[in-house]
């Protein structure tokens, strides 16, 4: 099975940029597909992001056009660029990964993915 490793997290102020990057090992990495979520203390988590194996992307609308998914299956990892950041943003990011196609409309639930990372925290300040 799937090891995640995220790294990349970070304080900046508002509008700042980061990269997270959420590295794989211990399986095929290009049989799945992966996803972002970010967490508070005292919320649920919630889908940032995901990603299919082929490269079909879905976004929270509360990041579209300020977060960009990539990823390098050279190098088994996914990648979030994240730029215009908010306060709001703030939250511990985690990798996510399930070793099947994880379908459009389930891209952001936490329950289609069975592995995950140890996150990356992520302050963004006013």
């Amino acid at each position: 099975q799937v090891q995640l490793v995220e790294s990349g997290g970070g304080s900046v102020q508002s509008g700042g940029s980061l990269r997270l990057s959420c590295a794989a090992s211990g399986d095929t990495y290009s049989d799945y597909s992966m996803g972002w979520f970010r967490q508070t203390p005292g919320k649920e988590r919630e889908g940032v992001a995901g990603i299919t194996s082929d490269g079909t992307t879905r976004y929270a609308d509360s990041v579209k056009g300020r977060f960009t998914l990539s990823q390098d299956n050279a190098k088994n990892t996914l990648y979030l660029q994240m730029n215009s950041l908010k306060p709001e943003d703030t939250a511990m990011y985690y990798c996510a990964a399930q070793r099947a196609r994880v379908p459009y409309y389930l891209r952001l639930s936490r329950t289609a993915y069975g592995f995950w990372g140890q996150g990356t925290q992520v302050t963004v300040s006013s």
